[in-house]
């Protein structure tokens, strides 16, 4: 059992630059890199395109991103875990076993499926919104639950070198190898709130490292063009520190973290994920 493991993110959404994943593994001393690059249009897209090809539905940069990121993930033994799956994540896994044979790789893939439930979906659930029918608003083409860590650590244990989900909660796909690497108690709710704050602040990649806080006037951030993500040095009591590779553009301050630790949450008392329920109110900022 570890004391500490180093967590890297490498894309923040489905159109994010591919160069800092290939940066983070081959400089950043990963024991895990996420790939975060999915959202509700992404699937709903993704879905669109399985309709019409059942062997398709996940990310369309799959191939593109990991081409020269599987060779570095093997020599520097880091695992990946990523949603590129989206609406198919059996058929990513095997066009990523695919283009690992292609060249000479030998790797473990495991697919984690269970996100998808059209088939459950009648039309005539009430939204929460307004408490309308959700055919209300036309043709549903999407339906996919958010799982969370306990989904991802079956795939864990069977020492997969890839990890690809569907629709998994963004700070799940963080907080899942810090309970699988430090054993912790699944009924220790502080605990998963540290985990699930530090998987926030990473998801969306450079956000944390200016990129979301950044104004050219009022609040400059350096070397934007060549923005460094996140990876996070994480203990076995959930504390956490993010860093970025040297030599890396942007900057991570108590303010980046503060906006990336506002961002998409309705009520900081109380950010809801399928794993726990986290108070964000008595989080330390430490810069």
């Amino acid at each position: 059992m570890k004391d500490k493991i180093r967590i890297g993110c490498g894309a923040g959404f489905a159109g994010d630059r591919i160069e800092p994943a290939l940066i983070l593994t081959e400089k950043g001393n990963l024991d895990y890199l996420v790939l975060e690059c999915l959202a509700e249009r992404t699937i709903a897209l993704a879905q669109k395109r399985k309709q019409h090809n059942s062997s398709l539905g996940y990310d369309e940069l799959l191939e593109k991103r990991l081409i020269n990121l599987l060779p570095l993930l093997v020599k520097h033994q880091t695992r990946l875990i990523t949603n590129m799956g989206a609406a198919n994540p059996v058929g990513a896994a095997m066009k990523v076993v695919e283009m690992a044979n292609k060249q000479g790789i030998s790797i473990k893939v495991a697919a984690v499926t269970g996100d998808d439930v059209f088939q459950f979906i009648t039309g005539t659930e009430k939204s929460l919104e307004d408490g309308k029918p959700i055919n209300a608003f036309g043709k549903i083409i999407s339906a996919n639950a958010y799982l969370g860590y306990e989904a991802i650590l079956p795939a864990l244990n069977t020492k997969a070198d890839i990890i690809i989900t569907g629709r998994v909660a963004d700070p799940s796909l963080f907080l899942a190898p810090m309970i699988y690497e430090f054993g912790w108690d699944e009924t220790d709710y502080s605990l998963l709130g540290k985990g699930t704050v530090l998987g926030h602040l990473l998801e969306c990649a450079g956000q944390i490292t200016g990129g979301y806080f950044a104004d050219p006037i009022s609040k400059p951030v350096p070397n934007m063009e060549i923005l460094g993500h996140p990876y996070v040095d994480v203990d076995a009591l959930g504390n956490g520190k993010i860093s970025k590779v040297a030599g890396t553009g942007g900057s991570i301050t108590v303010q980046t973290v503060k906006e990336q630790l506002l961002y998409e949450v309705l009520n900081p008392f109380e950010y809801i994920t399928p794993d726990v329920k986290a108070d964000f109110s008595k989080v330390q900022i430490e810069e």
